[in-house]
């Protein structure tokens, strides 16, 4: 058995109040209910956000009726991690969760004493906390959860709100499938369901890629079909926003939606520049400035604090977030990021961005970007960039970017010049200083936060993780190309790779 390491007195235990403290706050006479909408693997493509090629009226609805934060951010490019560190306000790498799928096999995480997840605090304030699939869902179980550590399933008393007691205020988080509808390979039968439900799909001529990815068939129609998971997840949206309006109860209920990280693609799930990172974050209902955009910097952690302080409840002072809207709110001059190993991947990427500079760190930078993984090799569009790569069909800057057999160090880019991530600074002279500052910002953040990531993780730790993986998805092959990958994680550590 594992426990993460504690977290530093700045953050934890010497602070810590009892959690039943919580019990005895004051609360205002009409506490709203509370709904999460959560997405997987999209990015800030709505109307909203400035995206041209769909209409997305439901999110846009949220964002003209409450408040659009330009610039929100995940901590964890990848669905575990960051909902580890959504759920209890913490980063992920503080509570030990920062392992994609972790303690899933024999060796367990257990938070560090006195953090818990927020769904229990909601529990003991009054509310009725569930967690579920989209309006009309067929399925009657809990909805995605993800947690790399040991959790107890009764924080949650159901997967719909339609089981509280009269009157009872709720906290309902709303799991959609998202940017995985389109699945793994361009899938016709996605299209059709676009197009009985939407009355059309995007055509992927009319798309318009990233620069470091090549304008190729099987990309555009990717592509083309994740635009579609966006319009799809925005009528997922109204559902809810209808559900709540039929049953009275839109204009006493705070609804937040934000997704899990960014685009599943070669630059986006997994990794540390905005393609992964950038998230949208809109929220509506009592409490929330109506028609309001802000600007400032935030971090998908913040939902926490913010939630229980709608909820009139204090903030557990080991939480590491920030309630958004505060009167005495401070915006952050800065946001992090970590990406660590992902399935059977060994990677240690750190990242912080300010509202100009991204800085990026690459622990492991003798591994080529796209290191081998057998979740993202099973993708058509990896796969098809994998072949114009072997037959020297890709243009200078994504093969650059893409492909380069090892990265540099370090990575500095000025966003505000180049917005897609393109010209690594880091060597530049111009901008040493810079390079210098962002460089001390992310070693006081990794210290200041007790970063669990600054060890390797234990043999014994992944060892297990692995034997549920090869369970799972390699039942009867010792030779498939997990395993492979396995055995070559092991031998570069061994290397000093």
């Amino acid at each position: 058995m594992r426990s993460s390491a504690p977290l530093l007195a700045s953050l934890t235990l010497l602070l810590l109040g009892s959690p039943q403290a919580l019990l005895g706050c004051e609360q205002p006479a009409a506490r709203p209910n509370i709904v999460w909408i959560i997405v997987d693997d999209m990015s800030a493509n709505f109307a909203c956000y400035g995206e041209p090629l769909i209409e997305t009226p439901h999110v846009d609805r949220l964002a003209r009726e409450g408040t659009r934060f330009a610039h929100a951010f995940v901590t964890a490019p990848v669905c575990s991690p960051c909902r580890s560190a959504l759920i209890t306000g913490c980063y992920q790498t503080t509570i030990g969760a920062h392992h994609h799928r972790s303690g899933r096999g024999a060796e367990k995480i257990h938070l560090p004493a006195g953090v818990e997840p927020i769904p229990a605090i909601f529990k003991r304030l009054g509310y009725y906390t569930c967690i579920g699939g989209p309006v009309g869902d067929s399925k009657k179980g809990l909805g995605k959860t993800d947690y790399n550590f040991e959790w107890d399933p009764a924080i949650y008393d159901g997967h719909d709100w339609a089981g509280r007691a009269p009157g009872q205020p709720f906290f309902m988080q709303v799991q959609l499938h998202g940017g995985k509808y389109r699945g793994n390979d361009n899938n016709p039968k996605w299209t059709e369901q676009v197009v009985a439900e939407l009355g059309s799909a995007t055509r992927p001529e009319d798309v318009e890629l990233p620069p470091y990815y090549p304008r190729d068939p099987v990309l555009l129609n990717d592509w083309a079909q994740y635009l579609d998971t966006v319009r799809y997840t925005d009528k997922q949206v109204g559902d809810v926003l209808a559900r709540l309006e039929r049953e009275g109860i839109l204009d006493s209920t705070v609804v937040i939606f934000m997704t899990d990280h960014g685009i599943s693609h070669a630059r986006g799930k997994q990794f540390l520049y905005d393609e992964g990172l950038h998230v949208p974050l809109v929220m509506r209902g009592p409490g929330i400035e109506r028609g309001k955009e802000r600007e400032d910097l935030v971090e998908h952690i913040d939902l926490a604090a913010t939630s229980l302080g709608l909820a009139g409840a204090p903030v557990p002072p080991w939480m590491q977030e920030r309630n958004l809207l505060a009167a005495d709110y401070q915006p952050r001059e800065a946001v992090f990021a970590a990406r660590d190993r992902c399935d059977e991947t060994v990677e240690h990427l750190r990242s912080v961005r300010t509202s100009q500079f991204k800085y990026i760190r690459n622990y492991l930078h003798l591994r080529p970007h796209l290191q081998p993984n057998q979740y993202k090799d099973s993708k058509q569009i990896v796969r098809r960039l994998r072949e114009l790569h072997a037959a020297g069909e890709l243009s200078e800057l994504p093969e650059r970017l893409l492909f380069a057999p090892t990265r540099a160090p370090e990575e500095l880019y000025d966003l505000a010049a180049d917005p897609h991530e393109l010209k690594n600074l880091a060597g530049d002279p111009a901008y040493h200083a810079t390079l210098a500052e962002m460089r001390a910002r992310l070693a006081k953040w990794e210290m200041t936060t007790n970063d669990q990531g600054r060890e390797p993780e234990p043999a014994a730790m992944y060892d297990s993780d692995m034997e549920v993986y090869l369970g799972g998805r390699a039942r009867r092959n010792r030779d498939s190309e997990l395993v492979r990958n396995i055995e070559l994680m092991k031998q570069w550590a061994r290397q000093g790779k």
